[in-house]
């Protein structure tokens, strides 16, 4: 098929294929359940203890597994039958979460516990991308990653408000059962909605270390290896600097003397862009239009950051992250094209790399910007972040023209 013919997907087109719908089901179930659960296990910690730091502490421990699983984890998906890791990956939740809601337990325990739930979500997300590219071959793989960045964040924002309303009303330990019951109703979901297919590696069977350590090896050399899978990388990992302003939210808006409200709507103004942008560049742009815009989109992420030097006052402030937003859904072409563009037996591997680069690269940001902003205006710390973006931005999309040639599957 020739670029001149291929055109967006629908959501009709997408939502015809009952895998897919079962699986987005799976994934809205789960992701609910995760905000609930990260608010429990902040109100149950501090309940304990009294403590902004252990409370802190422990929720950090939400995000730091992907930095081991990634790279570690990742692969399982493609070693072993992508349902078989979902579903196990699900129940292993379930049972670990169901132990957290017991009353009593040692705070190094829920961390050793939570540590370990969010480690399977590596693996776990690692062969929903993989067995999404396999379900939705096509054009309408990109409109799917569309519509589960839009849930995610929508998941977000309905898991925490109902979150909170929820443990107030039940308590930490009910809501963290109601957790478990997600886990186990998302697996049941996907043993009853995916296919079983075989594994892309070829065989169900365990390799031993030694193939282990030789598979994540060519997933490094695959990704890193190749120039065109390099460079979407790259264009992935520029979100290390247009996230830097989520970390900010409270000091900015306090300089503003802006409430809690205005700290919800500073952190929401981003996604909401990204929102938009992501839907409509894959439901109306052309797929070899998108990869044109590639470029451009990942350059618009960052230069609006750099007029926060004026320190715009709030109104303003929430249209430039908006813009900033919308520039990010370069992310869905750019996923698109890796995702499509990997073997569909490195799938897995190379997904949990990059996602584990990304979080690293992330997490790093917004401490230094944190640690920087207790000395420096945080719209200052926002304007730097925007333009070594900017200037990154624009050495990534020019070292390599291809980004509007290369032909993904979708376009071949």
């Amino acid at each position: 098929m020739s670029e001149s013919t291929v055109g967006p997907a629908t959501w009709r087109s997408l939502f015809a294929v009952r895998e897919f719908r079962l699986l987005w089901t799976a994934q809205a179930v789960s992701l609910t359940g995760d905000q609930l659960a990260r608010v429990a296990i902040a109100v149950l910690v501090f309940e304990r203890t009294h403590s902004a730091l252990l409370t802190g502490v422990v929720y950090a421990t939400t995000f730091l597994p992907w930095l081991i699983g990634g790279p570690l984890l990742g692969g399982l998906a493609d070693r072993y039958r992508r349902r078989t890791v979902m579903v196990v990956c699900n129940l292993a939740s379930a049972v670990l979460v169901a132990v957290l809601a017991i009353p009593g337990q040692p705070i190094g325990l829920l961390c050793t516990l939570l540590f370990i739930v969010v480690l399977l979500e590596s693996p776990f997300l690692s062969a929903r991308a993989a067995l999404i590219a396999d379900v939705l071959p096509d054009d309408r793989y990109v409109l799917a990653s569309a519509l589960s960045s839009l849930t995610i964040q929508l998941a977000q924002v309905l898991g925490f408000a109902a979150g909170g309303a929820l443990v107030a009303l039940v308590g930490a330990q009910q809501a963290l059962l109601l957790d478990a019951a997600t886990f186990l109703l998302s697996a049941v979901i996907v043993r009853l909605a995916v296919l079983d297919r075989p594994s892309a590696g070829g065989t169900d069977e365990a390799a031993g270390l030694r193939a282990w350590r030789r598979q994540m090896a060519a997933g490094i050399r695959l990704v890193f290896g190749d120039p065109y899978l390099r460079l979407l990388v790259a264009l992935a990992w520029l979100a290390t600097f247009s996230v830097v302003p989520e970390g900010l939210a409270a000091p900015y808006t306090h300089s503003l003397h802006g409430s809690a409200v205005a700290v919800g709507l500073f952190l929401a103004a981003q996604p909401t862009g990204a929102s938009l942008g992501g839907l409509v560049l894959s439901r109306f742009v052309a797929p070899a239009r998108r990869l044109e815009l590639m470029a451009p989109l990942a350059v618009l992420s960052c230069v609006p950051l750099l007029l926060f030097v004026l320190h715009p006052g709030l109104p303003l402030a929430l249209a430039l992250l908006a813009v900033s937003g919308i520039g990010m859904s370069y992310n869905l072409p750019a996923n698109a094209a890796f995702v499509q563009t990997v073997p569909a037996a490195q799938r897995g591997q190379a997904f949990g790399l990059v996602a584990a680069g990304l979080v690293a690269g992330q997490g790093l940001s917004i401490a230094a910007a944190g640690a920087i902003a207790d000395h420096v205006a945080p719209a200052v710390v926002i304007a730097v972040a925007g333009g070594l973006g900017t200037a990154a931005a624009v050495l990534v999309t020019g070292v390599d023209r291809r980004l509007s040639t290369s032909a993904t599957p979708v376009l071949r």
